[in-house]
């Protein structure tokens, strides 16, 4: 499953950094919490396959987790201050990001107490919801990412 799931994440950041090469026309016009979203959920990505590929439980495991975990609250934490698709008000997108500031704190607390069998289904459920389901519905054409990829 973490195999897969390090490929899924993988082929989302490619996806998304093709969209921002493809719309580079507009660059100037994307507001600087869009561009702070997409560092963040961008470094998660990249950290993904790091953390879920290696062995676990050392340091360095620890190390990338925490920055992890920080780049996925930064990034829901985010979430609520963009509001050019949905003219000021919040959707069905944010209960994601709600489910990721509940589930963040939960991840943690449970490495920290070696509650491994919870932990590692608490970030598959992340990597799965929060990263991949969340990361398609980005593209659909009337969304940023989308109309840059295929606009």
């Amino acid at each position: 499953m973490e195999r897969f799931l390090g490929w899924a994440a993988l082929v989302m950041l490619a996806a998304i950094i093709a969209a921002i090469l493809r719309g580079r026309a507009d660059w100037a016009k994307i507001p600087a919490p869009v561009w702070f979203h997409l560092a963040t959920i961008g470094t998660a990505l990249v950290l993904t396959p790091a953390i879920l590929w290696r062995r676990r439980g050392d340091s360095r495991h620890r190390v990338l987790g925490y920055v992890w975990v920080g780049a996925m609250a930064l990034t829901a934490i985010d979430s609520f201050t963009i509001r050019l698709t949905n003219r000021g008000g919040l959707s069905v997108i944010h209960i994601l990001s709600v489910w990721t500031l509940i589930q963040v704190p939960l991840i943690v607390y449970r490495a920290r107490r070696h509650d491994w069998r919870r932990h590692r289904s608490a970030v598959r459920g992340m990597v799965i919801g929060a990263l991949l389901v969340a990361g398609f519905f980005t593209f659909p054409f009337n969304r940023l990412l989308g109309q840059w990829l295929f606009g």
